[in-house]
């Protein structure tokens, strides 16, 4: 089985100067849990919603809040974006995918065409819900092809 046949199409990007307040604007309204960033359509990094969490300040929108917290919101993609990106690209099969992302200790990869454009993203969640759909399929079948009849 093929990456391309249960890759999110619909991704989210962002552009290197955005800012984390923006960042986290997108998280809020969307359910994605990582963001790809684009230099000039070009694919340059990634954040995921843990990136930003390190990123900005538990004190924000407390009491305790101070003007360097605050001040967190405006630093920009660039600046807490991971650089040293694992792709995957439609034909990947699914099994050499989850390989990838249990080498390199990462949580989702972008999905490139042979030409570099952004296709889709994968992420653990999608590859665990395909193995649990499988093997449900085969538990079934093998338990249906086992009973008395």
């Amino acid at each position: 089985m093929r990456i391309d046949s249960i890759m999110t199409r619909r991704v989210a990007t962002v552009e290197m100067d955005d800012t984390l307040r923006s960042i986290n604007a997108i998280f809020c309204s969307a359910k994605f849990n990582h963001l790809l960033v684009v230099d000039e359509g070009e694919l340059v990094g990634i954040i995921s919603d843990r990136d930003l969490l390190k990123a900005t300040s538990p004190f924000v929108g407390t009491a305790a809040e101070r003007p360097q917290d605050a001040n967190r919101w405006d630093r920009k993609a660039h600046q807490i974006m991971t650089r040293e990106l694992v792709i995957a690209f439609p034909q990947t099969s699914i099994n050499d995918a989850v390989e990838l992302l249990l080498k390199n200790r990462v949580s989702c990869l972008p999905i490139l065409s042979e030409k570099g454009t952004i296709e889709g993203i994968v992420t653990w969640k999608d590859l665990i819900r395909t193995y649990m759909e499988l093997y449900t399929e085969t538990d079934l079948t093998n338990h249906l092809t086992h009973l008395p009849g």
